[in-house]
């Protein structure tokens, strides 16, 4: 079973052949006035997997150009830049109104047997353990702000549960290290590509936001602009997006009005399989004149 908010990402995600290595997708309605950068990773990705076969996505690098207009479908140009013994190599543009908004490198390898070691995975509470999002409204419908619950009451297509949800609701600065559970909003079809395509739609939720636990904001407040400015994810082992997978994000650095941003992302069974990376915009918001 798929909420309909998960159909509609997989609908998205089957992306229209407009001509050779030429895609289409449309956008998503997510509560927000531009295109949520994670679809258009997604999209993005699933564009390239479109023109590469035997060979699974292993890195991909973007950049955020332009903000996205959700009411234009987007436009998807893959340039196939090397297909090599190992390794093939593919770029993505994407593009509304005839500019690019965003762009990707992603390569793609053969599987190979080699050296393996990896990071642990923290100590946190199991997503069973954790209340869902329903639980967390209930709770703290008082105390959080309209715009923070309007979003949270959405039907959406990825399902979280917070290792700390008193973040929302606290305003204190905190080390800015924070740990997610997520996993989709209903069973997959046993695709890879999928699962990495809805992975790389997940890997954009929360992640800036980790930047703004040392300064008691979020992304929410009226006096942030918040802006994903690029995004890499490397993919290590296999997984299914459809069980649940733990986000443990940190933001070692802000400065200039940028943060930094990584996270690893861990199956329940402690297997590291990917890693992200993420550079954002967290600009004061200028006083209305």
């Amino acid at each position: 079973m798929m909420s309909n908010a998960l159909k509609d990402l997989v609908e998205t995600l089957d992306l229209a052949p407009l001509g050779e290595d030429s895609f289409e997708g449309r956008s998503l309605e997510v509560g927000w006035q531009r295109i949520f950068g994670g679809l258009v990773i997604s999209q993005a990705f699933m564009a390239v997997c479109r023109t590469v076969s035997g060979r699974a996505a292993h890195s991909l690098h973007g950049y955020f150009i332009l903000p996205g207009d959700p009411k234009t479908p987007i436009h998807y140009e893959v340039d196939r830049i090397r297909d090599g013994r190992s390794f093939a190599t593919r770029r993505v543009v994407a593009r509304q109104h005839g500019e690019a908004i965003f762009s990707m490198a992603a390569s793609f390898h053969n599987f190979e047997d080699g050296f393996e070691h990896q990071s642990e995975m923290p100590a946190v509470p199991v997503p069973e353990d954790l209340p869902s999002e329903a639980q967390l409204l209930e709770r703290f419908i008082d105390k959080v702000p309209d715009n923070i619950r309007r979003y949270w009451e959405r039907e959406r297509p990825i399902e979280l549960k917070l290792a700390d949800p008193e973040r929302y609701i606290s305003k204190a600065p905190r080390i800015p290290v924070q740990h997610t559970w997520f996993r989709t909003t209903g069973t997959l079809p046993d695709i890879a590509e999928l699962h990495q395509g809805a992975l790389c739609y997940a890997s954009d939720m929360t992640l800036l936001d980790t930047s703004l636990l040392a300064h008691g904001r979020s992304i929410f407040d009226p006096d942030v602009v918040p802006a994903s400015l690029d995004h890499a994810i490397w993919f290590h082992r296999p997984f299914r997006a459809d069980d649940w997978l733990l986000y443990a994000q940190d933001s070692p650095s802000a400065s200039g009005g940028r943060s930094f941003n990584r996270g690893s992302i861990y199956s329940r069974e402690g297997d590291l399989v990917a890693s992200v990376a993420q550079e954002g915009l967290i600009r004061r918001a200028r006083p209305a004149t």
